[in-house]
């Protein structure tokens, strides 16, 4: 076996390599969605995406002779850390062939930057944090992807636990499939709460999108404080994700609830542009746009993004709702 080399990512061939490298490793696993490459070039780059206006990163990329086996991306959030009073470092983007010694080395070099940068514990994977893709895929491997969600090759945990982390967090996803029937209790009470005095439904009102996107923050910002890893988004984190999303949302599957003037809770579920993705293989160009219109009819499910609520309305205290839940038709 070719001998072992880490090193930094951070542009010409070595950054090409680091993008690429999933479609290596995935090969063997027909259930993987592509990214664009695109969209994982712009992600990355410090200079274009708003994450890294309060972030900083850097890319590492293990190489066996010629060949990348694995990278990785070491990162700091100080948003994060301001609001949690830590010193928390991260790291995510990782994807290894099933390589201990490359994982290792892989590990070893983001948790030597981190401690240099004065660090005290490290988690992931986050790409780059929670607002975006986040958790290690430990079961449901026979199920594609939905849109936002990851997916990996089923040794991932063994290689990330025998570099020494251990579980944090179960993170879940609910797929609901055709035919499906709302449980009665449901529809009791969504009776009652239609029923109930000054709680009523505003759909989202695409000629106002900025605005819109400004009170999908507030309400997120405060519904998502107090779970586990929360890290607020910021004006311009949602403004890019503004411009993404309203390429192929559909503004029908955007609702606010308003408790009597006040607008108390969320809900965004977005089309499952997964099936597209996977046709395009990272790319659209020419045959990427006829890709578009030729299979535009697969996009069948639905990925539901945020269901939220204040974590205070009125005189009522309400739950929040986990941001990980899928549905499939």
């Amino acid at each position: 076996m070719a001998g072992l080399e880490i090193i930094a990512a951070e542009g010409g061939a070595a950054l090409k390599d680091f993008i690429d490298l999933p479609w290596e490793i995935y090969a063997e696993y027909p259930k993987w969605v592509p990214p664009l490459k695109k969209d994982v070039r712009r992600m990355l780059d410090p200079r274009r995406h708003p994450f890294w206006e309060f972030s900083e990163r850097r890319l590492f990329l293990a190489r066996r002779g010629s060949k990348a086996v694995g990278r990785i991306a070491g990162i700091i959030d100080r948003h994060y850390n301001e609001f949690h009073g830590g010193k928390m470092g991260i790291w995510g983007f990782f994807e290894c062939t099933d390589d201990p010694a490359a994982a290792a080395a892989l590990f070893s070099a983001v948790e030597t930057w981190l401690r240099q940068k004065g660090m005290t514990f490290i988690r992931g994977p986050l790409n780059p944090s929670p607002n975006y893709e986040v958790g290690l895929l430990i079961e449901g491997f026979d199920y594609p992807p939905v849109l936002g969600m990851t997916y990996n090759p089923p040794y991932y945990p063994r290689l990330v636990e025998s570099c020494g982390f251990i579980k944090e967090k179960d993170l879940l996803a609910y797929l609901i499939e055709a035919p499906y029937q709302v449980p009665e209790w449901m529809d009791r009470l969504a009776e009652r709460l239609a029923h109930k005095k000054g709680v009523h439904i505003r759909p989202f009102r695409a000629k106002d999108q900025d605005s819109e996107f400004l009170l999908i923050r507030e309400i997120y910002n405060d519904s998502w404080s107090g779970n586990w890893g929360f890290v607020p988004l910021s004006d311009n984190e949602i403004r890019d994700i503004q411009k993404n999303v309203m390429k192929f949302a559909d503004t029908d599957l955007a609702f606010f609830i308003y408790y009597e003037r006040e607008p108390v809770a969320v809900c965004v579920v977005l089309p499952d542009l997964n099936p597209l993705l996977k046709r395009l293989n990272g790319r659209i160009g020419l045959l990427g746009l006829l890709k578009l219109l030729l299979y535009r009819g697969e996009v069948r499910g639905l990925r539901g993004l945020i269901f939220g609520s204040r974590r205070s309305i009125g005189n009522w205290d309400s739950p929040c709702w986990p941001p990980t839940t899928s549905m499939k038709f």
